[in-house]
């Protein structure tokens, strides 16, 4: 299964369909967004893609219950989980954060093949050493807004765990 990783889209719409179109078009069956959405309406152009569309909201929170009303009113194709998610797709379980510090201390835990964050605006992609002898990925989109930096997202494949940083076009 492939998923697109986008995060801190800060209310840049436009960029975000973007990104998601692309991940689509790259075969991603799932989204995953790391936080800082701020605005419902930076996701609503989602809906049109017919991907899963998991969230979680980031430092820059905006608007929770608009965020609410929209995944309610989504038919399911967009969840909103809070502060953080914990998910299993395409057969691994993974963490989704916003802030990298608190990603990497769930890599160490050993118990996600995979965690996401964002917050930095800066594209990486870690394997992280775990306390169970083994080691995790640990990967941050950037910013698909391009604050600060290039504009990025990542294509993941979760049944080899590769990685890919792409760059908005």
């Amino acid at each position: 299964m492939r998923i697109g990783i986008v995060s801190d889209s800060h209310d840049r719409a436009a960029m975000l369909a973007t990104a998601v179109t692309d991940a689509k078009q790259a075969g991603a069956e799932a989204i995953i967004h790391c936080g800082d959405v701020i605005g419902t309406n930076t996701l609503r152009p989602l809906l049109a893609t017919g991907l899963a569309v998991h969230v979680i909201h980031g430092n820059n929170l905006g608007d929770a219950v608009s965020l609410w009303r929209l995944c309610a009113e989504s038919g399911g194709r967009i969840t909103y989980h809070g502060q953080d998610a914990d998910l299993r797709l395409g057969g691994r379980r993974l963490a989704v954060t916003h802030y990298p510090h608190l990603g990497r201390g769930l890599a160490c835990t050993g118990d996600y093949d995979l965690v996401c964050c964002g917050h930095s605006h800066e594209a990486g992609i870690v394997h992280q050493p775990n306390i169970c002898g083994g080691a995790s990925w640990l990967v941050n989109p950037g910013t698909v807004a391009g604050l600060g930096g290039p504009a990025t997202w990542l294509l993941a494949d979760l049944a080899d765990l590769t990685f890919e940083i792409r760059q908005l076009a």
